[in-house]
C-alpha cells in the first residue's frame, strides 16, 4: 500500500494550487484522508481531512482558502488551494487511515512530501 502526493510546485502571492494523494495497493477500507504540511524548522500540522462519509475539518489558518475533497472510486484525495499566502509555504503530506486485505487492523499511512512555495 502507498501513498502517491502530486502538484506542488511554486506559486506566487495570491496563486492557487491543487495538491492530489492516490492510495494504491491491497486496501480493505479508508476511513479518512488527509492532509499535513510542515515548514522549515516547524513541526508538521493539520490542514485538512476528511473522512470516509465526506466530513471535512480546516485549520483555522486556511479555512475558507482550501477545500478538501475526495474521488472514492481513485482512492484519492484532493487540496484546492487558493488566495494563497508565503507562510502557507512548506511540505504537504497526505496520509491515509486505513486497512488493507492482509491487516484489517486500521493504521496511518503516509505519502512521500511534496513541496509548496508561495512567493511574494
Amino acid at each position: 500500500v502507498q501513498l502517491q502526493a502530486s502538484g506542488g510546485g511554486l506559486v506566487q502571492l495570491g496563486g492557487s494550487l491543487r495538491l492530489s494523494c492516490a492510495a494504491s495497493g491491497r486496501i480493505f477500507r479508508i476511513n479518512s484522508m488527509g492532509w499535513y504540511r510542515q515548514a522549515p524548522e516547524k513541526q508538521r500540522e493539520l490542514v485538512a481531512t476528511i473522512t470516509s462519509a465526506g466530513s471535512t475539518a480546516y485549520a483555522d489558518s486556511v479555512k475558507g482558502r482550501f477545500t478538501i475533497s475526495k474521488d472514492d472510486n481513485k482512492n484519492t484525495v484532493y487540496l484546492q488551494m487558493t488566495a494563497l499566502k508565503p507562510e502557507d509555504t512548506a511540505v504537504y503530506y497526505c496520509k491515509s487511515e486505513m486497512s488493507t486485505v492482509t491487516n484489517w487492523s486500521t493504521r496511518d499511512y503516509w505519502g512521500q512530501g511534496t513541496q509548496v512555495t508561495v512567493s511574494s
